[in-house]
């Protein structure tokens, strides 16, 4: 059965479908719209580690726990054993997460300067290090799970070296993108790779793919093809939260439904709605621009509706827009 539970450390899932950390996209709103819509785990968009340390309270907002979420993941980034675990001290603190991520995956350069992201795919020592820091400051108050890329360029593939560290350095789960950091998010996704890291690990730990994953039918492929663990959902659910109703319905049925126009306007209000609470209203219909944008792709005269977006500053602007679809 490709739709199952798994398991992270002693957090027991009901499901294996789960929202990627993307940066300016998984916010506590947008979280929480996926978990209605049936993902089954999700994470917090990247959080710096040197910033939590230094008392940065706007990066203290980026790990606020959803109503709806039952459990879910803060991941963190840095480059530094001691701050990573000053920074797990305080994540603990602050959410009580079930799960802290380590971000060893980003090919962002301001991120691989500090010696994070992808720089710790290419160097296993240091992940290993950093790892079991923050294993030793979690202290069994919640797993550690670490998200690694293939490696830094085509002759520099180090995810076995990277996993192998990772696993020998307690990691509770290994989440693979299979692009290199040289690729950023061009060209294709080798989930070959991703398979060759299934069978590494064999079942000491769960292993979770990312890279690829649009629609439901490249996660049915993903899991049947690399016989990973779970799969985790990025590009491929902006503005597209469905993608985890109709990938439930097509691994338990082998067909799955469309949204209707008004149900997928809603839910965008519904978002917008939250994010204007957790944050003002002119912050969240700035954000909400690109995201109605994307809940009101393939509606006939989106093109239109696209164009009045980009100008919208409040609520009441949304809805002059789309209220005729509701």
């Amino acid at each position: 059965m490709l739709y199952h539970p798994v398991k992270i450390g002693s957090l027991e899932l009901s499901g294996n479908l789960f929202l990627a950390p993307v940066a300016g996209y998984s916010d506590r709103s947008f979280r929480s719209i996926c978990i209605n819509q049936g993902a089954s785990f999700t994470y917090t968009e990247m959080v710096s580690a040197e910033a939590l340390v230094r008392g940065n309270w706007k990066t203290e907002e980026l790990m606020a726990r959803a109503p709806n979420e039952k459990a879910y993941s803060v991941q963190i980034f840095g480059g530094e054993e001691d701050v990573m675990a000053k920074a797990t001290e305080i994540v603990i603190s602050k959410t009580n997460c079930e799960v802290i991520d380590i971000n060893c995956g980003c090919p962002v350069p301001k991120i691989i300067k500090t010696g994070a992201g992808s720089a710790l795919t290419r160097d296993p020592e240091r992940l290993g290090k950093i790892l079991k820091a923050v294993k030793d400051a979690a202290d069994g108050r919640c797993a550690v799970t670490v998200k690694i890329r293939s490696g830094w360029d085509s002759k520099t593939i180090t995810w076995k070296e990277a996993a192998l560290a990772a696993l020998e350095n307690g990691a509770d789960a290994i989440t693979m993108h299979p692009r290199t950091k040289a690729q950023g998010y061009e060209g294709f996704s080798d989930w070959t790779k991703l398979k060759e890291l299934k069978e590494l690990t064999a079942g000491r730990i769960p292993v979770f793919g990312s890279g690829d994953l649009f629609k439901p039918e490249d996660a049915k492929k993903m899991l049947e093809e690399t016989g990973c663990d779970g799969v985790m959902f990025a590009r491929g659910a902006m503005g597209n939260p469905f993608i985890f109703t109709k990938t439930i319905q097509l691994l338990q049925r082998g067909a799955y439904d469309e949204i209707p126009v008004g149900v997928r306007i809603r839910t965008a209000f519904n978002e917008l709605e939250m994010l204007a609470k957790d944050t003002n209203e002119a912050h969240a219909c700035m954000e909400m621009r690109k995201r109605f944008c994307a809940y009101s792709k393939g509606i006939e005269g989106g093109a239109g509706l696209r164009a009045q977006t980009i100008h919208a500053t409040n609520i009441e602007d949304y809805h002059k827009i789309f209220d005729a679809y509701l």
